[in-house]
Order: structure tokens, then C-alpha cells, then sequence
């Protein structure tokens, strides 16, 4: 990584004579083999030995055959499984001295002194106190003559680093924990299910979702699905919620719902401490409305199941540098947790994590709930504040007089809906009339316009799609049409959700505001594609649906490849000239190459690729998985790559093609996408409402500043808007892609886990970063 190679070290002789062992501990989380099978393989691929701890602490404790050597192999197709393969348990032995005595000699014995903790905080904290120890336990050893004094000097110093396997997302310091992104994918797999139903039957549905003593799981539920009401242990309702939840309820009928959906955290309490719990709900729902009323409790349904791509890329680029961690610490670095932060990698003293967290409990102990939901951090406190603007709402009787546009442009895709839905309704809270326009650019031209409703968005978060009709139209040869629509139907703002014509047509729009003073009103672009290549942001909408449409053919395949045996497939997905969806799709699904765009290659470079392929055939995982983005390379075409295989691999391995095709702009929008339209949808409104105030001069808007016209995107740590004459600087207008994309860093973990020996220079480092300052905890931004 960047110092360790400006160090003129070769990383792949990073770790000769050391040995790491890695362990998962506490309650399974999808996504742990993810982490497992990248630090094995990059240990191996520093040089270093690597062993497994099967059975968790109980397994470091009881030793024997529990400690195992990890071989490459040995991870091959554990991407795809929940749970943890090697084991997890609650170990009571481990929380004894006399325990960690005989954890310590099995470590020494076999010349382990780097542990990789794979847990929750208390698996975490456990191991933290185990490293404070060690020299203690090494004394120990050698007074009662289990070791020798040498054996202890070269095993003086125990690193420990620490990647947070959860659902709950319960770790302060961490944005997402591994396995929290796919406890939401199984939610809302039964929240859509149980919708279809409590609306065939008009019911109330309350659905109590896990977490502890952390309310995550159930708020992101609550905002992806639209739920009237949540509890959460973070805030507990006021007192008389008996009352205020009735009413809700009623509300959202009278609106014209058929149903209403109430998410209980399980360790929801009242402002007196003592439980809230679904049972308590039905009844109270049941007597004072009548309502039919039904109590799902999800329970161990949310801990099971394929891990998402989130989570895969999530543990494999945790596991990555985890090992680098491991391999840099001396006597005097902290424990430390990696961790990501946005999208950047992280490393966290682990005991200031663990304060945090411990801090969290004692905040609501003690009542302080706007403590308890700022030390979560600000991604948690984001959520409740969208899931509050949208769930409490008393409709504005006071009417702004302003009229707001949303349209669709471009290719449809996953999570549009639910932008417009969140876009809609705080429009209307905030008192404006809100304008649909139907089929994009065009639409707008030829007048598709009409009002849209506080219900007629109800039940959007879920649809996949577009509803309003999408089209790829740009507006500069309809300028004139636009114009005169503009004023006819007095548009005083535009939100335009789309994929790179929303970008381009947005910038168009701008460009005609000198010949058309029409155009001079405050507009804002959500973007919304597969092919995650909008200037300006490092997500876009819909992108996640289709990476994990993609991972899951993936699997599929690999499958069959493995009942085949020495086959190798190649898939070609979309994403135009932008390689993302290809390098993602290929880090979660473990793909052996990715052939993208933005990373060129050529003869030699595909000559390497198949003797990569033919060597791995004589191994015992006898398949291989080549992804290649559509535009890659005009020449060597998805046939053509096809071919070059076919005729390279005779006799040694066959080949199959797969073009994935539409099928990756479709489907149910996965929870990341829900949320993520949710508060782009209501962050575009709230900015529009704010700019509309500063652009009001004489009786009218007049909007003609470059920041007046901004793309609303996800940068690093947080949502930021830039104007797009700015990103225009930053933009490859040929190949419709941003000039610099922050994924490209992570194609060397791509080829490191599928066995190429590459330098690991381009990759990313991440520095130690402290969560608790002078002034007080601040918890780092995050994944919004």
C-alpha cells in the first residue's frame, strides 16, 4: 500500500515469517466468509502462513485441530454463503484468565502472534484485553514450564486487529457493519411480501425486527418501506404515543391507504424504561381502532441467506486491510478496527469504538436520546431525520405558491420511484404544488404534465422502474417547446432524476438560460443509473439493484461451472463505457478478470488471463468467471474474448457465454437504493425550497448563478451538491463518463483475490483516525 511500497518494500514479501490467524466470533453475520477468504488469501499473498480458528474463541482456547492452515484453495466458494463457515461460538472458557492461558500456548506453539477478530464488540473487547495480557500469559507459560523462554522473546508482542461482523449495526465508529446490508435484504424481502397481503385484506401489519439494543434495522426498514410508525430504542416515543400512533394510523387510512405498517425495534422501551413489544401494539391497535391486526416477529430469518454484493465488497475490502493492518502494527499502535466510512477505508483505535458504543447505552440510561442518536453517528442520525419528515407530517395549510417539476430522463432503473415519492411528499409538506411530468425531456416539451399527490406516490419505494415513463431525449433541439411549457404551467423548479442525459440535459438547460429566461429557475439532478457514471457523485441510484442482479446470475453460474468442472463462463453486463458494474459485480461474485474501459488492455494482457486460467485448472477449483463490460474494447468483443478462450483452452477447459442484458435495470430496488432515493429525493426538495428563497426578487424567481443548477451526489462521507458547469470540467463527454471515478482503487483487490501477482501500489491506505476528540465524541460521517 502506498507507504509500504514508497518504503520500497515488496508487498509480497510483506509477510515472510509471520503467521495470522483469523476467527469469527458472537452471533454470525452474512458476509463473514467474505472477510475470512480475503484475509486469507491476502496473507497468503504476502508471504505470510494463515490459519483458521474454527469454533471461535472456544476453538483458540480448546486448540488441537480447531487451529488450522488456511490454504488459497480452501476459500474457494464461500463468497456466496451466509453464516460463517468456520464456526462461531459464545465461549465462557475464553472469559476466564485460565482460558486465555491455554488460547496463549496454542498461539505460540504454532509461532501465531496476528489475530484477526471477525465479531461484535464484545468479541472485540475480548480480544483487546487478551492482547493487554499477553506478556502476563507469557510469563505464565514459561514459570510453569509450558514453553520455553526463547519461544516467549520471539512471540513478545500479540497484534490484534478487529473487522465488525453484526446485523445489528450496533458499532459506533463504523458506518455499516458486515451483514447489516443484507439483514435489510431478507426485511424487506418480508415487508414486500406481507405489503401484497395487508392490502388484499385492509390490515395493520407490526413487524418487530432485531437489533439489540440498537435501533438501525428497524429505521432504515421504516424509511425503505414508507412504515407510519417506528420504534427504536435510541428515541422512545413521548409519553401518550398511545394516542398520537392511533391517530397516525387513522390519518394514513383517511388518506385512502389500505394498510399501515408499524416496524418495532426488539429492544424498543417507553420514556420509563420498560419494553415496548408487538404484542402490547396489537392489542392496543386492535381495541381502539378495530383494525384487523397482525404481529410478524422476523427473528433468525434476518441473519441467514446469501450475503449482499455490499456486503461481499464490504468483508473483502475489510479483510484486505485487515492483513495490511496486521502487518504494519508495532508494540506501540492500538488495537485497531477497520472499518469504512463512506466509501473510504478506515482504520479506528478499537477501544475508542468500543467507548462510543458503550457510551450510546449509558445515554439512554440516563434519558439523553438526542445523545444516543448523535454518538450513532451522523448516517444514523440522518435516517431518523428523513424517517421523521416524512412520517409526521401535518400538511402545510399555508401554500407556497410554488409550483416544483420531477421528471425521469434517461434508462430506467431500480429506486427512480422512490426518489420521486420522497421529492413529492416533502414538496408537499413544505406547502408546494408538485408537477409530474411524464417521458423526460420530451414530455416536457409536448406538455405530459400534471399534478401528482401525496397518495398517488404511496407504495413507490418498492417499485422498480419507472412510473412516471423515462426517455433518453435531450432538451436542446425542444428548447423552445420547454420554454413556453415552462411558463404556461408556471414550473418554479426542476428536480431531474436520471443517469448521464439527466447530467447532460440538465447542463444544456443551463447553457440556454441567456436565450431563455424560462431556464433561469433553480434546478437539481438526482442521479439515478445502473451504470454509476454521473459527474459529481460515487453512487447513483440503482446501481446497487443491479450489482446484486448481477452477483446473483453470478452465483448461479459459478454453480454450474462447479458441477461441469473445468469450464469457464464470460458475461458481459452493462454500464456503457463505465467499467463499475463489471469490477463490482467481479469483486463480489469472485471473478477471475473484469475487462473494463477505464483500465486498458491488450494482446499480452488476455494471452496472460487464459495461462492464469489454464494453471488454475490444476488446482482443485476447476471453473473460471470473466466479466466484461459492454464497451470495453470495440474490438475485442464479448465473441471475440469467447473465442480466444474456446480455442486457447481446448482440451484443457470449455467455454460459455452469458449476456445479462435489461434484466440488470430491473427488478425490486434493493434496501440501499430505497434508502439512498429516500433522502436524495428529500434533500433535492428541502435545497430547492431554500435556493427559491434566495432567487425571489420583485414578484418572481430569477435564477441565473451556476449554483443555482446542481447535481445532488454522494462524495466520500457525505451528500453535497455541485453546480454542473463545474463538473462539466470533470467530465469525458465522449465516453459519457466522470473524468476520475473512486472505484477504479479497488481493481488490485480484484486480481490479488483471484491469485495475480500484481503490486499493490495503486491500491488504497488507510491511516489510523481517531472518533473521540477533545470536544467530545464526533462520530464520523458515513454511508448515508
Amino acid at each position: 500500500m502506498s507507504h509500504t511500497a514508497t518504503a520500497g518494500v515488496d508487498p509480497t514479501k510483506l509477510g515472510i515469517g509471520r503467521a495470522i490467524a483469523v476467527l469469527t466470533s458472537g452471533g454470525d453475520a452474512q458476509g463473514m466468509n467474505a472477510a475470512v477468504r480475503a484475509t486469507v488469501r491476502v496473507g497468503l499473498y504476502t508471504g505470510a502462513k494463515v490459519f483458521f480458528v474454527h469454533e471461535g474463541y472456544q476453538g483458540l482456547v480448546d486448540g488441537g485441530d480447531n487451529i488450522r492452515p488456511a490454504t488459497w484453495e480452501s476459500v474457494s466458494m464461500m463468497l456466496q454463503l451466509g453464516g460463517t463457515v468456520i464456526g462461531s461460538a459464545r465461549c465462557k472458557d475464553f472469559q476466564t484468565r485460565e482460558g486465555r492461558i491455554k488460547a496463549a500456548y496454542n498461539l505460540v506453539k504454532r509461532g501465531i502472534t496476528n489475530l484477526c477478530v471477525i465479531g461484535g464488540d464484545g468479541s472485540l473487547t475480548g480480544a483487546n484485553q487478551f492482547r493487554t495480557e499477553w506478556s502476563g500469559l507469557l510469563g505464565d507459560l514459561v514459570s510453569k514450564g509450558k514453553i520455553t523462554g526463547d519461544e516467549a522473546k520471539s512471540a513478545s508482542h500479540l497484534n490484534i486487529v478487529g473487522m465488525v461482523g453484526s446485523i445489528d449495526n450496533d458499532f459506533c465508529g463504523t458506518d455499516m457493519t458486515i451483514g447489516t446490508d443484507s439483514a435489510l435484504h431478507r426485511i424487506m424481502e418480508v415487508v414486500d411480501s406481507i405489503t401484497t397481503t395487508a392490502q388484499s385484506h385492509q390490515r395493520a401489519f407490526i413487524l418487530e425486527v432485531m437489533g439489540r439494543h440498537c435501533g438501525y434495522l428497524a429505521l432504515v426498514t421504516a424509511l425503505a418501506c414508507g412504515a407510519d410508525w417506528v420504534f427504536i430504542p435510541e428515541m422512545p416515543p413521548d409519553d401518550g404515543w398511545e394516542e398520537h400512533l392511533c391517530r397516525r394510523l387513522m390519518e394514513t387510512r383517511n388518506r385512502g391507504s389500505r394498510l399501515n405498517v408499524i416496524i418495532v425495534a426488539e429492544g424498543a422501551m417507553g420514556r420509563d424504561g420498560k419494553p415496548i413489544t408487538c404484542d402490547q401494539i396489537k392489542e392496543l391497535v386492535g381495541k381502539r381502532l378495530g383494525y384487523d391486526t397482525r404481529a410478524t416477529i422476523l427473528g433468525h430469518v434476518q441473519r441467514g441467506g446469501t450475503p449482499s454484493a455490499f456486503d461481499r465488497i464490504l468483508g473483502s475490502r475489510m479483510g484486505v486491510e485487515a492483513v495490511m493492518a496486521l502487518l504494519e502494527a508495532s508494540p506501540d499502535t492500538p488495537a485497531c478496527v477497520v472499518s469504512l466510512s463512506g466509501n473510504q477505508a478506515v482504520r479506528l483505535p478499537l477501544m475508542e469504538c468500543v467507548q462510543v458504543t458503550k457510551d450510546v447505552t449509558v445515554a439512554m440510561k440516563e434519558g439523553r436520546y438526542d445523545d444516543a442518536v448523535k454518538l450513532r453517528g451522523k448516517s444514523f442520525e440522518n435516517n431518523w431525520n428523513t424517517y421523521k419528515l416524512l412520517a409526521h407530517v401535518h400538511l402545510s395549510e399555508v401554500k407556497s405558491n410554488i409550483n416544483v417539476a420531477v421528471l425521469n430522463v434517461g434508462a430506467p432503473c431500480a429506486g427512480m420511484n422512490a426518489a420521486v415519492r420522497a421529492a413529492v411528499r416533502i414538496g408537499i409538506i413544505q406547502g408546494h404544488s408538485m408537477l409530474a411530468v411524464h417521458d423526460g425531456f420530451e414530455g416536457l416539451a409536448q406538455g405530459k404534465i400534471e399534478p401528482i399527490t401525496w397518495n398517488s406516490v404511496g407504495g413507490w419505494t418498492g417499485k422498480g422502474g419507472s412510473v412516471l415513463g423515462t426517455k433518453r431525449v435531450l432538451p436542446a433541439k425542444h428548447l423552445e417547446e420547454i420554454s413556453l411549457n415552462i411558463a404556461k404551467y408556471n414550473i418554479h423548479a426542476l428536480v431531474i432524476i436520471g443517469g448521464f442525459e439527466a447530467f447532460s440535459g440538465g447542463l444544456e438547460l443551463v447553457q440556454a438560460r441567456q436565450r431563455y429566461e424560462e431556464l433561469c429557475i433553480p434546478m437539481v439532478v438526482i442521479p439515478a443509473t445502473v451504470s454509476n457514471n454521473v459527474p459529481g457523485s460515487d453512487f447513483s441510484i440503482g446501481a446497487d439493484t443491479a450489482l446484486n442482479t448481477i452477483t446473483s446470475t453470478c452465483d448461479r453460474i459459478k454453480q454450474s461451472a462447479a458441477g461441469t468442472k473445468r469450464r469457464v463462463f464470460i458475461i458481459e453486463t452493462m454500464g456503457g463505457y463505465c467499467g463499475y458494474l463489471a469490477t463490482m459485480s467481479g469483486l463480489a461474485a469472485g471473478a477471475d478478470a473484469a475487462y473494463i474501459f477505464e483500465d486498458k488492455f491488450g494482446i499480452h494482457d488476455l494471452e496472460a488471463n487464459v495461462e492464469h486460467l489454464v494453471q488454475k485448472m490444476k488446482t482443485t477449483v476447476k471453473r473460471g468467471l470473466i466479466l466484461r463490460n459492454e464497451n470495453c474494447n470495440s474490438n475485442y468483443t464479448t465473441d471475440f474474448i469467447f473465442n480466444l478462450y474456446s480455442e486457447e483452452g481446448k482440451g484443457i477447459f470449455d467455454c460459455r457465454k452469458n449476456v445479462l442484458g435489461h434484466m440488470q435495470q430491473g427488478g425490486t430496488p434493493t434496501p440501499f437504493d430505497r434508502n439512498f432515493a429516500t433522502k436524495m429525493g428529500a434533500k433535492s426538495v428541502l435545497w430547492l425550497t431554500e435556493k427559491l428563497k434566495e432567487c425571489y426578487r420583485h414578484g418572481r424567481i430569477f435564477a441565473n448563478s451556476p449554483d443555482s443548477a446542481c447535481v445532488l451526489g454522494m462524495r466520500k462521507r457525505g451528500l453535497m451538491f455541485q453546480p454542473l458547469a463545474e463538473l462539466k470540467e470533470q467530465t469525458d463527454f465522449e465516453h459519457r463518463i466522470p473524468l476520475t471515478q473512486w472505484w477504479l482503487k479497488l481493481r488490485p483487490i480484484l486480481k490479488i483475490l483471484a491469485k495475480y501477482k500484481i503490486n499493490l501500489d495503486t491500491s488504497e491506505h488507510a491511516q489510523m483516525e481517531h472518533i473521540i476528540s477533545k470536544r467530545g465524541p464526533v462520530a464520523p460521517s458515513g454511508k448515508i
